[in-house]
C-alpha cells in the first residue's frame, strides 16, 4: 500500500505490472472553475478519471438532502453520498488510489483526505503531480475520459477527523486545540481577501502557508525539514491538538499531509474553514 505519497517511478512500475489502480486527476482553478476539466481533457495519466472540486468533492446544492457534512464555500458532501460516488467511479474496497493535480498538490489533497474520511487508507498523492510524471516520460492520454464500470466500495469507519465549526468555537484559546491556517500571509493578516466577505483569521490561529511544504519542483520537502518547521511553529504545543484550516477546507490538506509525512500524525481538518467561520458576524475575527 502506498500512502501518503507515491513517486512517479513507483506509479509507473505499478501500471507496468498491471496492478489494480484507481487514478484521479483533481486539477482545478478557483478563479476559473472550468479550467481543470479542460486541462484534464488536454492530457491526463492513462486511465485517470476527473474529480471536480466543485461538483464531485463538494456539495453546493441548495436544500441538499442529505445535508452537506460541513459549511463553507466548498461544503463536504455527506459521507454516504460521497461513498456512492466513489463506487460509481469504479473504486473497489482495498484498491490503491493515486490522486494528482497540476497545481502543486493544492487540490488533490482534498480527495486524499476525503478517502481517508470514508475509511479508505490505500490512497497516495503523486508527489510532484503531472509535472513529475512528465519528467520521467510517462504516457499520457487525452479526451474526456470514459465512465468506468461501477465498483464495490462501501463506506467504512472514518480514518480522518472532521472538526466542526462548533468544536473550533467551543475550544477557542484552549490548550486542547491549535488551529493552523494554511492561507498566504496577507490573507491571514487580513490585508487582502479575494474570496470571502470578511478579512482576517480565527483568533489564536497560527499561520503556515501551504506552499512552504513544497520544493522548487513541486514535490513535498524532506520529512525531517517539515518536522523541524512544524515543531518550531507549534512552539511546544502537542501536534495531536492541531486542527488545519484554510479558506474553504481545500489547501489546508497540504499542511495535513505535510505533518503526516513529517511523522507528526494525522491532524484534524476544519473543513468549513475561514469561509464558514466568517459567515457568522457573532464569531470573533483577528487581524495582523
Amino acid at each position: 500500500m502506498h500512502t501518503p505519497l507515491i513517486t512517479a517511478e513507483q506509479l509507473q512500475s505499478l501500471l507496468q505490472q498491471g496492478a489494480a489502480l484507481k487514478i484521479f486527476d483533481c486539477s482545478f482553478d478557483l478563479m476559473k472553475p472550468g479550467l481543470g476539466r479542460q486541462q484534464y481533457a488536454a492530457e491526463h495519466l492513462p486511465g485517470a478519471s476527473y474529480a471536480d472540486l466543485d461538483t464531485d468533492l463538494s456539495d453546493k446544492r441548495s436544500a441538499a438532502e442529505p445535508a452537506p457534512a460541513s459549511g463553507g464555500r466548498h461544503p463536504l458532501p455527506d459521507r454516504q453520498r460521497f461513498a456512492q460516488w466513489l463506487a460509481s467511479m469504479g473504486l473497489n474496497a482495498g484498491m490503491q488510489v493515486v490522486v494528482y493535480d497540476r497545481q502543486g498538490s493544492s487540490f488533490c489533497g482534498r480527495l486524499w483526505w476525503m478517502l481517508k474520511w470514508c475509511g479508505h487508507e490505500a490512497v497516495a498523492v503523486l508527489d510532484g503531480g503531472l509535472a513529475a510524471w512528465q519528467a520521467i516520460g510517462g504516457a499520457l492520454e487525452s479526451g474526456p475520459g470514459h465512465r468506468p464500470l461501477p465498483g464495490t466500495f462501501a463506506l467504512n469507519s472514518p480514518l480522518a477527523t472532521l472538526v466542526t465549526v462548533e468544536q473550533v468555537e467551543r475550544e477557542l484559546h484552549q490548550s486542547q486545540q491549535t488551529v493552523v491556517d494554511a492561507r498566504a500571509e496577507p490573507r491571514y493578516r487580513g490585508e487582502v481577501e479575494p474570496l470571502d466577505p470578511v478579512a482576517g483569521h480565527i483568533p489564536g490561529a497560527l499561520n503556515r502557508p501551504y506552499n512552504l511544504n513544497m520544493d522548487a519542483q513541486g514535490r513535498f520537502r524532506a520529512p525531517e525539514e517539515l518536522r523541524q518547521e512544524f515543531l518550531s511553529l507549534l512552539g511546544g504545543r502537542d501536534p495531536a491538538t492541531v486542527v488545519h484550516q484554510c479558506g474553504s477546507g481545500v489547501t489546508a490538506t497540504a499542511n495535513l499531509l505535510a505533518m503526516e509525512i513529517a511523522g507528526l500524525g494525522r491532524a484534524g481538518l476544519f473543513a468549513g474553514s475561514w469561509s464558514q467561520w466568517c459567515s457568522d458576524p457573532a464569531r470573533p475575527v483577528a487581524r495582523g
